[in-house]
């Protein structure tokens, strides 16, 4: 597949069919995902292959807490999860939403999972010490991370970043004897989907690129 269709087609795939992902086809995408950049090329990513039905179903409610405050923000109209703009719900409020499971079943119940975490003892964290949340340690990982789902498209298959587990870091670490420096980045469900997607919505470059200055005109 051409770089540039790869790039357009590559959807967010959390519905999939039973058929199978070898080892030899996910070490392929790794072999090739390897070449990611990083921060003084440290390449501080691990991955853990996801197959053992007791592990998955542990995951499945690591997920729900994050997912359901996700819900919930989303339906009471606020961005959620932002560090800007505090929810106005209340614990109580959020309780009371129920995620959507059978999301979380698919994502659990993928052909394989595939945990990507970052070893932090590597990461040069340029933002520490500003006082809003670090963005900069994920430029060391997600890189990685969208070569390993590009690498699943080209080879038929799809997959989709999501993060609500991190929330629930700690138990992960627990769950798959993972070391507390190694902060966990993505769990990626791959498989192939049920519908190969290949017409994506995205804003038009107008929207987000300014000439010079945050008020310069339009690329």
């Amino acid at each position: 597949m051409e770089l540039y269709d790869a790039m357009r087609t590559a959807f967010a795939a959390r519905d999939f069919t039973d058929e199978p992902v070898s080892d030899a086809v996910i070490r392929r995408i790794l072999d090739n995902a390897r070449f990611a950049p990083s921060g003084g090329n440290r390449q501080g990513w691990k991955v853990l292959v996801i197959r053992d039905a007791k592990t998955r179903a542990a995951l499945g409610p690591l997920i729900r807490p994050t997912m359901q405050r996700y819900v919930a923000q989303v339906q009471a109209g606020e961005a959620p999860w932002n560090t800007i703009n505090p929810t106005r719900l209340t614990p109580e409020q959020i309780a009371k939403v129920e995620p959507p499971q059978a999301l979380i079943d698919k994502l659990c119940k993928a052909p394989v999972i595939l945990m990507v975490f970052v070893d932090l003892s590597v990461v040069a964290s340029f933002d520490s010490q500003l006082d809003r949340v670090g963005i900069i340690s994920g430029a060391s990982v997600y890189p990685f991370v969208w070569n390993i789902l590009m690498g699943a498209r080209n080879e038929g298959l799809g997959g989709t970043l999501t993060t609500f587990v991190v929330g629930k870091e700690p138990d992960v670490q627990k769950l798959l004897g993972v070391p507390s420096h190694v902060a966990l980045a993505a769990m990626l469900p791959i498989g192939k989907p049920v519908k190969q997607l290949t017409k994506l919505k995205r804003k038009q470059v107008d929207d987000f690129a300014m000439l010079e200055r945050w008020d310069g005109p339009h690329l």
